[in-house]
Parts: C-alpha cells; structure tokens; sequence
C-alpha cells in the first residue's frame, strides 16, 4: 500500500498564501523549496505528510 506523494505544508508570513510542495521535488527547487509561489519569500514550516483532509487548502507549487 502506498499513501502517495508527501508533502510540506507553508504558509506565507507576507502575503498569507496557503501552498504546499512535494518533497521529492527538492533537488529540482533547490534553496528555493519552501518559498511562496507569489512573493518569494520563505514560507512558515505548518506540517508535512501525505494529503491530509485540508489539502485543498495549500496550492501546490510545481514550477
């Protein structure tokens, strides 16, 4: 059995923006992983784990 992807949760202390993203993309991001997707600015750590019941809450940042 397989829970799917894992995933941080953030949430951004500038603009407030709720956003997510999947570990396994961490060499892809770099020093940029964790950072919101709409002013850069790095997010606050708020969980990780495989999709939980509010994950359509946090966008989720691909590119």
């Amino acid at each position: 059995m397989t829970w799917g992807p894992m995933y941080m949760y953030y949430r951004c202390g500038t603009c407030g923006k709720q956003f997510k993203y999947a570990v396994d993309l961490i060499p892809r991001f770099g020093e940029k992983f964790g950072n919101c997707p709409v002013c850069q600015t790095p997010g606050v750590f708020v969980k990780d784990g495989a999709r939980t019941p509010d994950d359509g809450d946090y966008e989720e940042v691909d590119e």
